[in-house]
């Protein structure tokens, strides 16, 4: 379940990412990569590291979007909702998806940290649409029926490792 915490981890992190101020949005990606979200200590421990507030390292991670204060799941699964795959039913997948993994508009993540289904405004890829990715896959011309079957896929692979 997930990679346990290490302050040791995230010093080397800083260490390779050259250790300074400036250098905090891509230390803050290269700890989500390794965690798959931003751990609450992390921003303790890099405000004592670098001399600034906490809350400044905090209002880094709050302002880009990509940065989860959550754990995700091992899959990251995004439907796209803009226009393009909204007129062409992106919501009955995504409904299909919450209800196979038993998730909703505020849980989005399953308990087993296994899978994280998020909706986004674009994937700029709308002559596809609808679109879903996993982990940055792309998947075009999604169906409730197909985004079944790869979630399917996804678990019985998840369950071999």
């Amino acid at each position: 379940m997930g990679i346990q915490f290490s302050y040791e981890a995230v010093d080397g992190i800083v260490e390779e990412l050259g250790g300074k101020p400036s250098s905090i949005i891509a230390i803050l990606q290269k700890i989500q990569e390794l965690y798959r979200y931003l751990p609450p200590q992390v921003f303790p421990h890099l405000a004592k590291k670098f001399g600034v507030s906490e809350a400044r390292i905090y209002s880094v991670a709050t302002f880009y979007e990509n940065f989860s204060l959550e754990p995700k799941g091992e899959y990251i699964i995004k439907i796209c909702d803009g226009t393009a795959c909204h007129v062409r039913k992106s919501i009955p997948i995504l409904n299909k998806l919450r209800e196979v993994l038993g998730l909703s508009e505020k849980k989005i993540t399953t308990d087993d940290l296994g899978f994280t289904v998020e909706t986004v405004s674009c994937l700029g890829a709308c002559g596809l649409a609808p679109v879903m990715t996993v982990n940055d896959t792309v998947h075009p011309a999604m169906t409730p029926v197909k985004a079944e079957t790869l979630l399917a896929e996804l678990q019985a692979e998840r369950n071999t490792h």
